[in-house]
């Protein structure tokens, strides 16, 4: 049975979980509850292996694990964005892992050089256009959404979102400071409106006449095209994904991943679950549930994914994306981009 609380206290009034117990695992999970829990009650039914799960914040978990220091319960981070799990190494918070299961699963330019973090799911981040107003034929790269024609007419989240942060970081490692920073400046210049709202908001903008393009993670899109609500439906079909530089360096695809803290008491049963998150049958129900691409090859993609298309996806070490965050994040200020 999962034990599960949500983060909603400030730190000093930290929720004690038990720290020390031979066949439990305590989780700190960015990821919401109904998103994570089932599979995490999967893992307990098949291991005996008790799982305590707290969700909240990526970097209020962070900071609390910090805060802990060498008395947190915490086992196992889940959380979304290489940037944040590269934050919590730089922080000294992770250990190392050696698995040779998640070695042989896991890509190495998905997981961290010293194996402190490890990818779960990927997350493709990419153009999203008006079915009704844009001709996809008119479309290229993400370098081609600077020219004039789309002035007033792009949607994105704000610079203070780690998943724009971590593209530009991408396309810094990949085109260079200086390129980088004219088209960012390129960019903001074609903005329909101030930067505001989540991706989903960003989607229906689209759908309701209010940019043509949109940037989106492609999980959002497909996870309104599933949902219970007829109008997120109804937005999401007249939305499109556009798959860009496909000549080149492929689509910026970044990852919900887990590390073992460093204090960690229950070492063992920490990597165990790590390694059950990667089992075809786990991959499968995030595939199926969560809408992201399976980070084990051979597993098959959603219904809705399969019908976005394949694509080249970049090929850049992602812990090289965690160690330009300051660099995007100071570059996109230059570049007024809110």
């Amino acid at each position: 049975m999962i034990k599960s609380r949500v983060l909603a206290f400030a730190l000093s009034a930290l929720t004690v979980l038990p720290s020390v117990a031979a066949e439990q695992v305590n989780v700190y999970s960015a990821r919401k509850e109904a998103l994570i829990k089932p599979v995490l009650e999967r893992f307990t039914e098949q291991t005996g292996v008790e799982v305590n799960l707290i969700t909240g914040k990526a970097d209020t978990l962070i900071s609390r694990i910090a805060a802990e220091g060498s008395l947190t319960p915490a086992d196992v981070l889940i959380t979304t964005d290489v940037g944040r799990l590269y934050r919590a190494k730089e922080q000294n918070l992770l250990q190392s892992v050696d698995s040779e299961v998640l070695k042989q699963h896991i890509p190495a330019r998905l997981r961290g050089e010293d194996n402190q973090w490890f990818a779960l799911t990927k997350r493709a981040r990419t153009i999203m256009y008006a079915k009704d107003r844009v001709d996809p034929a008119e479309l290229s790269t993400m370098e081609a959404l600077t020219d004039d024609k789309w002035q007033g007419r792009i949607c994105i989240r704000s610079s203070s979102n780690i998943y724009n942060q971590s593209m530009v970081a991408a396309m810094i490692e990949q085109k260079g400071e200086a390129e980088t920073l004219a088209w960012a400046k390129g960019l903001v210049k074609n903005f329909a409106r101030p930067p505001k709202g989540g991706d989903r908001d960003q989607i229906r903008a689209v759908a309701a006449g209010q940019c043509d393009i949109a940037i989106a993670n492609t999980y959002y899109l497909a996870g309104m095209h599933v949902s219970d609500d007829p109008a997120q439906v109804e937005a999401a079909q007249k939305v499109a994904v556009f798959w860009p530089n496909q000549d080149e360096r492929g689509v910026h695809v970044n990852i919900s991943g887990a590390a073992v803290t460093r204090h960690s008491n229950n070492a063992d049963n920490a990597q165990k679950l790590l390694e059950f998150l990667i089992t075809p049958e786990s991959q499968q129900w995030y595939a199926r549930h969560n809408q992201e691409y399976p980070v084990r090859a051979g597993v098959e993609q959603s219904e809705v994914l399969k019908q976005f298309g394949d694509f080249k996806a970049e090929s850049i070490p992602l812990e090289v994306v965690g160690k330009l965050n300051g660099e995007a994040l100071t570059l996109m200020d230059k570049a007024g981009w809110k």
